[in-house]
């Protein structure tokens, strides 16, 4: 049965616009990307069929939006459906989830024309049928010859994030990280600077996007704004949870939901001696969450031993992690450790997507860090004075290392994956082929 769409939040600081541009601008990857990148400029997709499987809400819960008319219908509040065991996404006071704002941020996600040139979509870089990653090393805005530095992460909860993309400290919720997509210059990703009135004619000039965003944001002169783009993209992106994996249904007592093999994986993955679950622990699979009663910053950035370049420790220049921002020794090549949760379908893997499979990653975990032969970037990355006490590294049996893959294995959750509530509404990516 698909899931009824009711999926997590995250967040907010601030309300898109006024977000200091400086900090927010670097960075920003993971949060939309674009469309499948195939239609030509002159064919954009056109907005129709996406209320047919817009997620629903239960009748007459309602928000009370200030200061409208009477005779205005207000937006129908969203009600979580949350998987067993999730607590409740934190969600900003400045952008309330609604049904309405979700439906409309759902079409926008698909939509190509919210690219300059109307050939990408936020889904360019976050496509279904690969749990909302794009299958590529690095990721390609607009461009097209111009590769970000880094890999498009996936979406999966990340209402529970508590900062966003690989390396930005200061990016701690997604209506700040699709600012960035948005408006970033270097790289371009969407490429809305000095040219958001143009695409934002395109969305007031269509009379079913006028509908969608006057019944998101009901009693306003002009609703289509910057500010409700980035709001409804957001909401969406909210309500993306992911928790009725087999490892997850397994935590619920199903023992028939994993296999032999995966069971002796997760013990492996838990267990002191590999150490995994430091930095991909608790309910999603990642130390760095945040949610309704945390009280503290969970905000976590580790170095994997992924580089040690000429034996000092240093990463590639366009990607020295959170060091770019404090400047500090300790801190280069320290990423945030994403969620596990989908990683069978999400390679390549690390920062850089310069891993390629599933088992090399296991590899460089067993080794301790990766060793680069020859090259501008060759160094022992075991041998990095930077690389976290935590990757020490490991031995296991081939039996072992494949009940480990087969536990990574059981993190795909199919009714996520598959779940219509998810998909393109314009027919333009097509889900997973193992979706029915």
């Amino acid at each position: 049965m698909a899931r009824n769409a009711s999926r997590a939040g995250r967040p907010a600081h601030s309300s898109g616009l006024h977000l200091v541009w400086g900090a927010l601008l670097l960075s920003m990857l993971s949060g939309c990307g674009g469309g499948d990148g195939s239609a030509a400029a002159d064919d954009p997709s056109p907005p129709q069929a996406a209320t047919a499987a817009a997620p629903q809400a239960n009748p007459g819960t309602e928000t009370d939006p200030t200061q409208q008319d009477p005779g205005l219908v207000p937006a129908t509040a969203w009600e979580w459906d949350l998987p067993s065991g999730f607590p409740m996404p934190r969600v900003p006071q400045t952008n309330p989830m609604t049904v309405e704002g979700v439906e409309l941020g759902r079409n926008l996600f698909y939509d190509r024309r919210l690219s300059l040139n109307s050939d990408l979509s936020c889904a360019h870089c976050h496509q279904p049928a690969k749990a909302f990653t794009d299958g590529l090393p690095k990721a390609i805005g607009i461009t097209a010859n111009e590769l970000h530095a880094r890999n498009s992460m996936a979406l999966a909860n990340v209402a529970y994030n508590s900062t966003f993309n690989w390396a930005n400290p200061n990016t701690r919720s997604l209506e700040s990280q699709a600012l960035g997509v948005l408006f970033n210059e270097t790289p371009v990703e969407l490429g809305w600077s000095d040219r958001e009135d143009e695409i934002l004619a395109r969305l007031s000039n269509d009379p079913v996007y006028t509908d969608l965003f006057d019944r998101a944001y009901p009693g306003q002169t002009d609703p289509v704004t910057t500010d409700h783009v980035i709001k409804a993209l957001a909401s969406f992106q909210r309500t993306m949870v992911s928790g009725t994996s087999p490892y997850d249904k397994a935590n619920g007592g199903d023992v028939l939901a994993m296999s032999e093999s995966a069971t002796r994986g997760r013990e492996l993955f838990f267990s002191e001696r590999l150490e995994c679950f430091h930095c991909h622990g608790g309910f999603n699979l990642s130390q760095s969450v945040d949610h309704e009663g945390v009280a503290f910053d969970q905000s976590q950035f580790n170095n994997n031993g992924l580089y040690n370049i000429n034996g000092t420790g240093a990463y590639p220049a366009d990607n020295t992690g959170i060091w770019e921002f404090t400047g500090k020794d300790d801190d280069m090549g320290r990423f945030r450790a994403p969620s596990l949760r989908n990683i069978e379908l999400t390679a390549p893997y690390m920062h850089d997507g310069s891993i390629a499979t599933l088992e090399s990653a296991v590899d460089h975990y067993m080794r301790g860090g990766r060793l680069i032969n020859d090259g501008p970037l060759a160094g022992d990355g075991a041998q990095s004075p930077f690389k976290s006490s935590l990757i020490s590294g490991f031995d296991l049996t081939g039996q072992e290392r494949e009940d480990l893959l087969n536990f990574f294995r059981s993190l795909t959750d199919w009714e996520f994956v598959c779940d219509p509530a998810f998909s393109d509404p314009f027919g333009n990516l097509a889900p997973h082929p193992d979706c029915s």
